[in-house]
């Protein structure tokens, strides 16, 4: 019974490891917001096809988004790129697609842009709150007790 907990932790330390490797939480907004402009279209393709261009932009720029968004995930190292297509994308679906998805898809795949554009990976993980104030409690007790010894 208690082998059964042990694979499962281990899945979830290799996946936060995957994560922590990639602009995760930017290329999930960006893939969403393009799958939400997709699916705010009503339009039939015969519609889309006797409209022109414009129809046919409509639905290529989410796709677009959503392939940016999934590379974004799957090849950080061209993330600048990827990211700068995304928000060009999400900027164009407000003329090409329902106001970029009555704005929701808009808004998920700006931000998703700006947070791959924002992502570093040579940067330390951050250190939270409780770990830093614990740190450096020990730090001025390790002090006081190195002045006291003096």
């Amino acid at each position: 019974m208690s082998g059964t907990g042990t694979g499962r932790r281990g899945w979830r330390a290799a996946f936060r490891g995957w994560r922590s490797r990639r602009p995760f939480w930017g290329g999930l907004l960006l893939t969403l917001g393009g799958g939400w402009i997709l699916l705010t279209e009503k339009a039939s393709l015969k519609v889309v096809v006797h409209v022109g261009m414009q129809g046919l932009a409509g639905y290529l720029l989410p796709v677009v988004m959503v392939i940016c968004g999934l590379l974004a995930l799957f090849n950080p190292s061209q993330r600048l790129f990827y990211s700068i297509v995304g928000i060009l994308c999400s900027l164009g679906s407000w003329v090409t697609s329902n106001l970029g998805g009555f704005f929701i898809g808009l808004a998920l795949g700006a931000v998703g842009s700006c947070m791959i554009f924002g992502w570093l990976p040579d940067q330390e993980p951050r250190v939270g709150r409780r770990k830093r104030r614990k740190a450096e409690r020990a730090a001025a007790q390790d002090f006081g007790e190195g002045a006291k010894a003096v």
